[in-house]
């Protein structure tokens, strides 16, 4: 009987297991010592869907203030450079950053015809003086299902 239950339970364990997995972030230069350290990202949905927006939510935190700053933000698909934003860092937080903890939250819609599969990101934070604050790589993946359009 237990071994029964067991066999039912080991699909629903995989699934909250593919669910924890956090991202794998990883900074540009390794060993690098940034004023900003990243401590994770969080993206809604995971896998991304076409055509629908994604929220990417990046956990960091500051030894300094930061008052002004920009997100360079670029994007491959496999080693193809199909993306690039720069983006005030003041929309995508609340400036000034105060010394501690803050979330970087940006939101993006793929196009309804992005190919499915799997990108990395490359983000870079500059502050005011165009000073490197940070740099990180993830990788993310675009799911095979196109969204049905809302009626």
């Amino acid at each position: 009987m237990a071994s029964l239950l067991d066999r039912r339970a080991l699909p629903l364990l995989f699934l909250l297991a593919a669910c924890a997995i956090a991202t794998d972030v990883r900074y540009c230069k390794k060993g690098a010592d940034y004023p900003v350290k990243v401590s994770g990202v969080n993206m809604s949905p995971n896998p991304i869907a076409r055509g629908k927006p994604a929220i990417f939510n990046i956990s960091a935190t500051t030894g300094d203030q930061i008052s002004t700053g920009k997100l360079v933000i670029d994007v491959d698909y496999f080693f193809i450079h199909v993306h690039h934003g720069v983006y005030d860092l003041c929309d995508e937080t609340s400036c000034p950053v105060y010394v501690g903890d803050f979330v970087l939250s940006h939101q993006q819609t793929l196009p309804s015809f992005t190919p499915p599969g799997s990108y990395t990101l490359t983000m870079r934070m500059t502050g005011e003086d165009g000073e490197q604050l940070t740099c990180i790589t993830f990788g993310f993946s675009i799911g095979f299902i196109v969204p049905v359009a809302d009626n």
